[in-house]
């Protein structure tokens, strides 16, 4: 790293941040669906989806007792990175800062269509002002999603390499702010990434990459086993990921609670060198026994509280490959 890009001050700031979200038996929450996406997840359990109910939702789950053994850090969205408990007004990046839980925050806006390609997308931008803010409001850390189309023409080389260069762009712009990127390339598409990390002079020390779990295609005929997938997993990653990276959180990718757990779990167990902390950056694979419980109803919070709780546990437990099905 060039040291006239970030200072040495900067460098360990972004470090220590990124050392602490990767702890291990302790991962992220992705509380950043925005409102379009939360319906899909209150629509199922009759939850009315408005501002107020998806506050006190996440204010809900921030304040579940001993989840911050087992989370690092957690992430909002814009929305909710401004509310503010209903007691005592203290705003939820605030909270979490006092529960030893590092805020962080979706910056990314959302998807468009990339010119010339069929159909592939790639993120907008409007950047370092938005985190100069929330750096100044408490954020720590940041994410932003790059998503990749795959199909009989897809991915292209140009979007590929479109949206490899905003990652690192953005990754960059986090830096200078203060706040610890992770990078989301939604598919595995590490090489690619991490060679244009490089070329726009990232600090590898002070990020973090959220890839989903290597699990065969949707078309896939042939049947793995949990191992086989932890084992694959683990192997592109040793191929592909610098070890100067801290940690990898893997998002559950549409797994199901259990899955996502079995998962982790396994790949913790591979007897294979692996030099990053390998854990957790779930959304609804730590949330939708939450919403069974809660159901909108204030009456039935602490019962959500106590899945909430077991599902962070079970998950820091299966970040250390400690993680024990029940029979």
């Amino acid at each position: 790293m060039s040291p006239h890009y970030l200072s040495r001050d900067r460098q360990v700031e972004l470090a220590q941040i990124a050392q602490s979200i990767a702890t291990p038996g302790k991962g992220i929450l992705a509380a950043d669906e925005h409102a379009a996406i939360i319906e899909s997840r209150f629509s199922p359990m009759d939850i009315q989806n408005n501002e107020e109910n998806r506050r006190y939702y996440r204010q809900m789950l921030f304040r579940t007792k001993e989840c911050s053994q087992y989370l690092s850090g957690i992430i909002l969205c814009h929305e909710t990175f401004y509310h503010k408990t209903d007691d005592d007004d203290i705003p939820f990046p605030r909270l979490l800062n006092e529960m030893g839980i590092m805020p962080g925050i979706t910056v990314d806006r959302g998807l468009i269509i990339l010119g010339g390609t069929d159909n592939e997308t790639t993120t907008q931008d409007g950047l370092e002002e938005r985190c100069r803010e929330y750096k100044k409001n408490g954020a720590q850390f940041a994410k932003w999603r790059a998503l990749i189309k795959i199909g009989p023409t897809c991915p292209s080389q140009l979007a590929i390499n479109e949206n490899a260069s905003k990652l690192a762009r953005y990754a960059s712009i986090c830096q200078q702010c203060g706040l610890v990127p992770i990078v989301e390339p939604e598919v595995s598409l590490e090489a690619t990434v991490y060679k244009a990390l490089s070329d726009h002079h990232v600090y590898l020390e002070g990020t973090l990459l959220k890839p989903n779990i290597v699990t065969p295609g949707v078309n896939c005929v042939k049947t793995y086993t949990i191992e086989q997938i932890a084992e694959a997993t683990v192997i592109a990653f040793r191929r592909t990921v610098p070890t100067a990276v801290p940690g990898i959180m893997f998002l559950s990718g549409g797994h199901n609670e259990e899955n996502s757990t079995a998962y982790l779990n396994a790949i913790n167990r591979v007897q294979l060198y692996k030099p990053w902390v390998l854990s957790f950056s779930y959304g609804r694979a730590l949330q939708t026994s939450v919403l069974r419980a809660w159901k909108g109803n204030k009456n039935n919070s602490e019962q959500a509280r106590k899945e909430f709780l077991r599902l962070t546990k079970q998950n820091g437990l299966a970040s250390l490959g400690q993680y024990e099905i029940s029979a």
